[in-house]
């Protein structure tokens, strides 16, 4: 006897039928997902009456009657009813005096709702006023900049995890602190403070410096010698700090100046230094200008000393050391007496 199945009891089973609330649901969200603040803002344009329309022309109702019945603040709808009367001004949706309550239009997209929405009461104080101006000087929208503005966790968690958000901060911060004193004087104290932040400080000051002084030979074509002379620079010298210059001039933002200033930087010292040697004039003057420096500081040092109390801390220790260069001095005039009469001698001759 065959065995007949029945193709009913080997078919999957029925998926069940779907909720109705489930499918509410999935099409609100989608209409969400395509429009965001649109859908909402398109409630209050159709349900809410514009300012100066009288109660009994429409059945619209006012911002406070329908924030009762929504369950909210009158302040929330506004912002809503003011978002739509934006977006109408630039022809992006209907003007309320055409819509009527329940009606269904076409909404923008949802990325478009955040320009027109401020949803802060931040917005119309005098610090969101001055953000949202700056927002605008900058080609954004302004509910972009007083969103970043009250979320300070969130943009530090951008600034922490992204790279160029870090850069963009830093860019602004600087700009702030040109008009700033007080940051500038916060900022001070907080690199100070910071040991690895301090040592970055010393080590980018070092490399400006150094920068600066070739860039000094290179834009004024002078260079001052060891000793303190500020002379000309030879042309090939000058045209060495040029070339170091525009190699610096060239690197990328954010690569390291430092090993190509101190390089640039060695370089034009030896040079000069070269230069100084390599005429005989300037080679004699700098040495009288060397002798002269050290004669004013040995003078400066022996006046600052006071012999009036010595008595109270007497030594012989400082006798000894003040006949020492007393006998010194005593050398050095005899040598340069004896150089001068040399001097007068070859003239002479």
């Amino acid at each position: 006897m065959a065995l007949v199945i029945d193709p009913s009891e080997t078919s999957a089973p029925a998926a069940p039928p779907l909720c109705d609330l489930v499918a509410r649901d999935a099409r609100e969200f989608g209409g969400y997902a395509r429009t965001g603040g649109w859908a909402f803002a398109l409630m209050v344009a159709r349900s809410v009456r514009p300012g100066g329309q009288p109660a009994g022309a429409t059945p619209k109702v006012s911002a406070k009657e329908f924030a009762q019945l929504a369950g909210c603040s009158p302040e929330r709808v506004m912002r809503y009813y003011k978002a739509w009367d934006r977006a109408a001004d630039d022809g992006l949706v209907p003007h309320f005096e055409t819509l009527e309550p329940g009606q269904e239009v076409d909404l923008p997209d949802a990325d478009v709702w955040l320009g027109y929405y401020a949803s802060r009461s931040s917005a119309t104080s005098e610090r969101g006023t001055a953000i949202a101006e700056a927002a605008e000087a900058e080609g954004i929208r302004p509910t972009k900049a007083l969103e970043v503005a009250e979320n300070p966790t969130a943009l530090r968690a951008a600034i922490l995890a992204d790279p160029s958000t870090a850069r963009a901060a830093r860019s602004a911060l600087l700009d702030r602190l040109r008009e700033d004193p007080g940051l500038q004087a916060e900022l001070a104290r907080d690199v100070v403070r910071t040991d690895d932040l301090k040592k970055a400080v010393a080590t980018e000051s070092r490399a400006a410096d150094r920068i600066g002084y070739v860039r000094q030979i290179a834009e004024s074509g002078q260079i001052r010698t060891p000793a303190g002379q500020t002379v000309e620079a030879p042309a090939e010298l000058r045209e060495e700090a040029e070339r170091h210059l525009s190699l610096i001039d060239e690197l990328e933002d954010g690569e390291d100046t430092g090993e190509w200033a101190t390089e640039a930087y060695d370089t034009m010292k030896s040079l000069v230094v070269e230069a100084v040697e390599a005429d005989p004039e300037l080679r004699v003057q700098e040495r009288r200008t060397k002798f002269y420096s050290s004669l004013q500081k040995a003078t400066r040092a022996f006046e600052e000393l006071t012999f009036d109390d010595a008595r109270d801390f007497y030594e012989d220790d400082m006798v000894r050391r003040l006949e020492e260069l007393q006998q010194a001095i005593g050398s050095c005039l005899t040598a340069l007496r004896g150089s001068g009469g040399n001097a007068g001698n070859q003239s002479h001759g």
